[in-house]
């Protein structure tokens, strides 16, 4: 398609504080791009566009708009000249004696970019060498394509969901298996996050479970285990996802933690975990010293589902005062004010508790900037929402693989880079001076193993 170009069209510019005029284009690019743009062309081109959509002929955006043509001339354009380096590069090869290698034709290749399907002409060589970068050999997508497929997967859409996305915005047909090949690039990925170094020690450990549904010749329930931790900086870190053959168990949970620790966790001061039976043991065999604490959002969930809706606020109300008492002596004199009110109505709930008291006394011993950590959940919860979406929305897994991938995909869209770790807390110097007073030296055990170390002694 020709593009004309109106020679008396003018740039738009805006005026700056120091009455110098700078192209609007160029304001926004980055200096390097501005460099090798014509910023009056541009200008012109988007004002011929605006003249034929008016009229009804060329448009700037869809199919057959300004933006399609443009992709398509700079895909080419880079196709050319990749051709021309790699053809230049064969002969400056030493092996004199092959085949001269030169152009051979071109061939025509309908590609999905972030415009719209573009039908491209790429150049040939003879000898079959040529895998340009912009578009590789058979490939029919850009890269940006595929990034987008898996953000969308990411953020819980199936893949039939996605490649009908990809069809109604970007006119761009595929199909669930395409979409699934897609996001099969992480894999490799996965497996170097899942078995990575990891810190010597964390503060806080919290594990947890989610049941996704496995097709494994009948469609069952598994457990796949998730730890969070609380690193010594003060920021949540996801350890890994490990898949079960069941039904959560302590067993399975002893075997995943010990992974942990043979990946460089040495120690752990608080591990936060659920009422499994004995899932306290299991956590003292891999560290002896951590103290396990029965996650207080995880019990009161308990306790609600035993209660009608229109309860629950006076329940937590009521049950408040028991779990922000200053003491162990206090917090069980508040208890047994909570159960002589709710017993009579809800004994199964005053039962719970009861049986799980030992398990939450640990929790009154800290500070109460520890205690603000400990149920400040908004990071786990909002972990496993995402990862619960991603496996309601897909149903079930026709394999363990594919599940892992799937909650894999929805970890790594909350942090597509890796590059903003987020805080567990923005008060978080108070909370590492209560760590380092509990537990004393247990933070920086290489401060220890040196600290006593003077000149000419060995260690």
């Amino acid at each position: 398609m020709t593009i004309d170009i109106v020679e008396n069209e003018s740039p738009v510019v805006v005026e700056s504080a120091e009455a110098t005029t700078t192209t609007a284009t160029e304001a926004e690019m980055p200096g390097d791009l501005a460099d090798l743009l014509d910023e009056q062309a541009i200008a012109q081109l988007a004002a011929r566009a605006r003249e034929q959509a008016a009229e009804g002929g060329l448009k700037l955006l869809g199919s057959d708009g300004l933006l399609q043509a443009l992709t398509k001339q700079i895909i080419e354009a880079a196709l050319e000249a990749e051709l021309d380096e790699h053809l230049a590069g064969a002969r400056q090869a030493p092996n004199r004696g092959a085949a001269r290698n030169e152009r051979n034709g071109r061939r025509g290749k309908k590609i999905a970019t972030e415009v719209g399907p573009v039908q491209v002409i790429v150049p040939r060589d003879r000898a079959g060498s040529f895998d340009p970068a912009v578009v590789r050999k058979s490939s029919r997508r850009t890269s940006g394509i595929d990034e987008m497929v898996i953000s969308l997967v990411g953020k819980g859409l199936t893949t039939g969901e996605v490649a009908a996305h990809l069809g109604e915005v970007f006119g761009v047909e595929t199909s669930k298996e395409t979409v699934s090949a897609i996001t099969d690039r992480v894999l490799e990925t996965m497996h170097e996050w899942r078995h990575r170094p990891l810190d010597a020690v964390y503060p806080v450990l919290i594990i947890d479970a989610v049941h996704v549904k496995i097709r494994d010749g009948a469609v069952a329930n598994r457990a796949v285990y998730v730890a969070i931790a609380v690193t010594v900086a003060g920021t949540r870190e996801i350890l890994g996802i490990w898949a079960g053959d069941g039904g959560e168990g302590a067993k399975t949970w002893q075997a995943t933690l010990t992974e942990i620790r043979n990946r460089g966790v040495k120690d752990c001061c608080i591990v936060l975990c659920d009422g499994l039976n004995g899932l306290p043991e299991a956590v003292n065999r891999v560290w002896p010293r951590a103290v396990v604490q029965r996650c207080l959002i995880h019990l009161q969930r308990n306790s609600f589902t035993y209660a009608s809706k229109r309860d629950w606020p006076a329940l937590s109300r009521d049950l408040k005062p028991a779990l922000t008492a200053p003491n162990a002596q206090d917090a069980e004199a508040r208890f047994l004010e909570f159960a002589e009110a709710w017993e009579p109505k809800y004994p199964a709930i005053v039962k719970l508790w009861t049986q799980a008291w030992p398990e939450v006394v640990p929790y009154m011993a800290f500070d109460r900037e520890i205690r603000y950590l400990l149920t400040s959940t908004n990071a786990v919860e909002s972990l496993n929402a995402r990862l619960r979406r991603a496996v309601k929305a897909s149903g079930h897994f026709p394999t363990e693989l594919a599940a892992l991938k799937r909650l894999y995909l929805a970890i790594l869209s909350l942090d597509p880079t890796g590059k903003a770790p987020q805080r567990w807390s923005n008060r978080w110097k108070p909370v590492l001076n209560a760590f380092e007073m509990a537990f004393d030296g247990r933070l920086h055990p290489e401060r220890d193993s040196t600290a006593g170390v003077k000149t000419g002694d060995t260690p």
